[in-house]
């Protein structure tokens, strides 16, 4: 090859200089570390915040999980999503709070069991839009499969009084006992039916 046939480059000029002394040690340091710091931040963050996610997710899948395998009445109150769904405005100062919630493709139904004052008692049934004098004495209003399903039982000794609160679908409708031997301290019990 000659000559020719090679082109010539121009030769590279240094950089200029911008006036800017070379960097020390400690100024390379500092903005390493601000840059290493950046990345963790970017990165640590969102990943402890996934790991936390993740663990919630799990715990509220178990808690689930329990729940669609329990038979029968469970302690603790229904969800408030629950309690909306069926329309069960139960008092806050209720006690001994028992549910169990079934569903099918046909009819759900959420079971309810609760002790509360005589006020909780006027409450709950004035927010359901039904009241005391809907009660009628010694009426039962739950159905056979509905006793079965909760193991409840009225016995004749105690003074019961039961009410069917009808809603128009797709609202729910709502059997209702209440065991008035101690009317300062009435036991409620609710079977509380949806058809999507």
């Amino acid at each position: 090859m000659t000559a020719a046939e090679h082109p010539v480059l121009p030769r590279q000029s240094p950089p200029p200089d911008d006036g800017r002394p070379p960097q020390d040690r400690r100024r390379m340091i500092r903005r390493r570390l601000i840059t290493a710091t950046i990345i963790v931040l970017l990165i640590g963050i969102p990943a402890g915040y996934l790991l936390i996610s993740a663990g919630q997710s799990r715990r509220s899948g178990q808690n689930k999980e329990a729940e669609a395998a329990a038979q029968g009445l469970q302690e603790g109150w229904p969800s408030r999503m629950q309690r909306r769904i069926y329309e069960l405005p139960m008092p806050g100062n209720s006690l001994d709070v028992r549910y169990y919630e079934t569903n099918n493709w046909k009819t759900s139904r959420l079971y309810v069991e609760f002790r509360t004052t005589s006020a909780g008692l006027d409450r709950f049934l004035g927010r359901m839009g039904s009241g005391r004098s809907d009660l009628e004495p010694g009426k039962v209003a739950v159905g056979d499969r509905d006793l079965k399903v909760t193991g409840w039982s009225f016995p004749a000794e105690a003074e019961w009084a039961g009410t069917r609160h009808v809603n128009k679908d797709p609202r729910p409708t709502q059997d209702i006992m209440v065991n008035m031997t101690d009317p300062m301290n009435p036991v409620v019990y609710v079977v509380s039916a949806a058809t999507p």
